[in-house]
């Protein structure tokens, strides 16, 4: 018979109400192995890696052998004391996962244990990079010895677990394929197809909600996203104006919601089918304040920056400061971490809602990565006035969580942003071009005329339609044939 370990028996040892953690140990008979059961990840090691049945030995378990789950590790924290800790730290002081677990004591409850500082030893970090992608250059801790490389800090933080999935995706660099198709491009070919871009992505973001935006709107979402690179992510004040200026300035709110608000549909004309509950208002100034630090440093300490995007904009949605234009301003925050981060190239946009669109059911299959298991770990309900009211929760599931998912995710999008829709708009433009010129070798046409009959041409592979013969009375069917041929040969060029 196997027994849990580490995280996993501290989340029961302490009757923890937070989701499981990604990864699960167990001890017992047989070989180490890993098993991959219902979207988690089981990791079953031989008996003599069992620990003794103390919290510091499940502690000690855990902080070498599995990626961190802060859910667990700071609500058992918390419910300690800390003199277990600071027995052991006194009894190994040179021990890495002890000052591991003391910095992490420390750090997550805000008490200092009874430990004069560290003198000796090297540096050692705060998460093993092995496991986790953290950030490079992290903050030295003199006190504990430890190399502070948390994605975050203990008033908001989550962990991104190093995957092989997403180490693939990041040896892509969708950046620097972006880089080379616009250096293959044109000054005027690259101007009209950032245009384009500019307003795919707007279109795309409010599709997305379901809406068709006034042409105001449009145009400040497009202004919005070519400022991307110098928006100040934490100014509470620019976000504020932001949402103000995409939604209907009936509903923008001048602070932070103080009403409980959820994700849903309704149902049958009256009822709400909940997807998700936010956190209830009076944590919300709290938690925008874990997310201003957490976005601080993700933008100032050397990290990915598109798990940086990933876990700033998704952190921002999950909190849902906002009645309205939560999902906007979390895409918008998207396009500006890559812009602030140097990622994506001047000027330019990657239209990752685009790629979102064209497949939502993944989108909210990434979301609910998140949902779900906060779903599974409050408790609410529905007042006879259909509102949600939350009964109880643990704020730690919404302060701490794993942004793994939603990173492999983000990466999936930026790249397929990259590689169809900036791609495909560039070569669309290309051909266009020597179709324009190729037709007027033909039949020297007005300008709209000859953009008209080639659009039609290369939208319906090399034929004009049937039904738009008549748009061209003009020109008579020879003339037509030998325009066909001339568009689909110059489109098929290089």
């Amino acid at each position: 018979m196997s027994n849990l370990a580490g995280q996993a028996w501290l989340r029961e040892r302490f009757e923890l109400s937070v989701p499981e953690p990604a990864v699960i140990s167990y001890v017992g008979p047989g070989t180490r192995r890993t098993v991959e059961r219902e979207g988690r990840q089981e990791d079953h090691y031989p008996i003599h890696y069992s620990p003794d049945d103390t919290v510091s030995a499940h502690l000690r378990f855990a902080l070498r052998y599995e990626p961190a789950d802060f859910r667990i590790l700071a609500g058992t924290f918390a419910q300690m004391d800390g003199d277990e800790i600071a027995q052991w730290v006194r009894a190994s002081p040179t021990s890495i996962y002890a000052r591991r677990a003391w910095f992490l004591f420390e750090t997550f409850t805000g008490r200092k244990l009874d430990l004069p500082e560290t003198t000796s030893g090297g540096y050692v970090p705060a998460l093993d990079s092995k496991l986790h992608i953290t950030v490079e250059s992290g903050v030295r801790s003199p006190r504990h010895r430890v190399l502070d490389n948390l994605l975050g800090n203990r008033h908001m933080c989550v962990t991104v677990r190093r995957t092989k999935r997403l180490e693939d995706l990041q040896a892509r660099r969708p950046d620097q394929a972006a880089r080379q198709l616009l250096e293959q491009s044109g000054p005027e070919l690259l101007a009209r197809a950032v245009s384009y871009l500019f307003t795919k992505e707007t279109r795309s973001s409010f599709e997305i909600e379901g809406e068709v935006p006034s042409s105001g709107r449009s145009e400040r979402f497009v202004a919005a996203l070519r400022g991307a690179a110098s928006f100040p992510t934490t100014d509470k004040n620019a976000l504020l104006r932001l949402q103000s200026e995409i939604i209907d300035p009936r509903y923008a709110l001048e602070d932070w919601r103080t009403f409980q608000n959820f994700v849903g549909e309704t149902v049958g004309g009256y009822r709400q089918h909940v997807h998700y509950v936010c956190p209830p208002p009076e944590a919300v100034p709290m938690l925008m304040v874990g997310w201003t630090t957490l976005a601080s440093r993700l933008l100032t300490l050397t990290i990915d920056p598109v798990v940086a995007a990933a876990a700033i904009s998704f952190a921002f949605v999950f909190v849902h400061p906002f009645d309205d234009g939560n999902g906007r301003v979390h895409r918008f925050l998207i396009n500006n971490i890559l812009a602030r981060l140097s990622y994506t190239p001047p000027g330019i946009v990657f239209p990752v809602s685009a790629s979102i669109v064209r497949n939502l059911k993944d989108y909210d299959s990434a979301l609910e990565t998140f949902s779900q298991p906060v779903m599974n770990s409050i408790r609410w309900h529905l007042s006879t006035d259909e509102k949600v009211v939350v009964d109880s929760c643990d704020l730690n599931v919404y302060r701490y969580w794993d942004a793994t998912a939603l990173a492999e995710y983000l990466y999936e999008r930026v790249d397929d942003a990259v590689h169809s829709d900036l791609k495909n708009e560039l070569d669309f433009l290309a051909r266009y071009d020597r179709a324009i010129a190729a037709a007027r070798e033909i039949v020297d046409m007005p300008d709209r005329r000859a953009s008209l009959f080639v659009r039609f041409v290369l939208q319906n592979d090399g034929k004009l339609a049937r039904r738009k013969r008549a748009d061209f009375p003009e020109l008579s069917d020879d003339d037509v044939s030998q325009l066909e041929k001339a568009i689909s040969r110059a489109a098929a060029s290089e």
